[in-house]
């Protein structure tokens, strides 16, 4: 699966992805609910890079003390909106409002998406922003207020 970013806004962004073959009705499924997911635990907040204080600590973590007062300061993180996906032939899209979610969300998608893959659905590529030439987007789409 090639990853390549284009024009990045956090706010107002598109997810391409382009596959082999038209997906079937399953392989949507599984694409579908990989984003779902993502997008729930980042509109729980859960992809703080500024609160990572696990993955600080290293390999070992055993007996680790958990700084509650460093977790609570820290700024929240969340994602705010995400659209319904589209197809076109062998084309998916997604929008999705990041909102103050962190790069560490990027990664745990693109390393998601690897997975899938390599063992569900074929993915050829992944555009993170910008718009796609060939499948215009409508400015005046209710996709944006979403909830």
């Amino acid at each position: 699966m090639q990853v390549t970013f284009r024009d990045f806004d956090p706010f107002n962004c598109w997810f391409w992805l382009r596959f082999p073959n038209v997906p079937g009705q399953g392989e949507r499924q599984y694409l579908e609910e990989t984003f779902n997911c993502w997008y729930f635990l980042g509109r729980l907040g859960g992809f703080n890079a500024e609160n990572l204080q696990v993955h600080e600590e290293g390999a070992d973590v055993s007996w680790m003390t958990y700084d509650n007062d460093e977790a609570e300061t820290s700024l929240l993180a969340v994602m705010h909106n995400m659209g319904e996906f589209e197809y076109q032939n062998e084309w998916a899209r997604v929008w999705l409002d990041l909102g103050t979610s962190d790069g560490v969300g990027l990664d745990v998608l693109i390393n998601s998406l690897r997975c899938l893959d390599r063992d569900l659905l074929q993915i050829e590529e992944l555009q993170v922003g910008g718009l796609n030439d060939e499948w215009p987007v409508e400015e005046s789409e209710d996709r944006f207020f979403e909830n």
